[in-house]
């Protein structure tokens, strides 16, 4: 049977996920702007997503279940948390700087141009091209697409959710560990929910946005984005 002080942690572990995941853009704007940019399904999106968000919650799960079974103490588990945020955000930073240089350097190889074209009854007309449109590879395509994923993945897995182990994980196994698992799953939830609602309404919100001539900066947008919500979490704490 649970507890009500179970009950209440788990409650507190439900607003703590909502909120970490709320005033954190780290959590949901690298997927919005990487759908934008390679035109994922809102499907795609929320996979990708979710399983991010799984492997960012179990990660400090993980590191709170190995901590209270070695009984280590609360502060060396927030120390290696804080480490794990530093870490997760210069991630963010690197693979976001690294990705608006390449959106550029796409987006100034696939600048529009005209080609004059000339036919053998003297007509005359011209043909806006771009080499990238016309020469790429399908395969290509898809070999490129299927690495961002993992690249997400892999950085959401470094990041920690603060305060998950000292605030609801360590008083819950002050009472029993069945309430460790319920808190625990709690936060989950209401994180990895946070999130998905998130990205479906901003997504929902941008499927009416057209770039126009900005089309082609697409990709150097999303790395700008990720570049700033990296700086937000790692210089503003957010």
């Amino acid at each position: 049977m649970i507890s009500n002080e179970i009950w209440i942690l788990a409650g507190t572990a439900v607003a703590l996920g909502f909120f970490h995941t709320l005033v954190g853009p780290d959590h949901y704007l690298p997927f919005i702007a990487m759908a934008k940019a390679r035109q994922w399904p809102l499907r795609k999106t929320l996979a990708i997503a979710f399983l991010s968000g799984l492997g960012h919650v179990l990660s400090s799960v993980l590191l709170g279940f190995i901590g209270l079974a070695l009984g280590i103490a609360v502060g060396k588990l927030e120390a290696a948390e804080s480490w794990r945020g530093n870490a997760a955000s210069w991630l963010f930073i690197g693979f976001g700087f690294a990705y608006l240089i390449w959106g550029l350097h796409r987006a100034i190889k696939n600048k529009p141009h005209h080609h004059v074209h000339a036919h053998a009854d003297g007509e005359v007309h011209e043909h806006l091209h771009q080499h990238e449109c016309a020469h790429v590879h399908v395969h290509d395509q898809k070999k490129k697409a299927n690495i961002t994923p993992w690249i997400l993945f892999t950085i959401f897995v470094f990041g920690p959710c603060e305060p998950l182990i000292p605030l609801v994980m360590y008083p819950a196994a002050k009472h029993n560990l069945f309430g460790v698992f319920v808190v625990a799953a709690a936060f989950a939830i209401a994180t990895i929910a946070t999130m998905l609602g998130i990205i479906t309404a901003s997504s929902w919100g941008l499927s009416f946005v057209k770039l126009g001539p900005l089309e082609r900066y697409a990709h150097a947008l999303a790395g700008a984005m990720i570049f700033l919500s990296g700086l937000a979490v790692q210089f503003l704490g957010l």
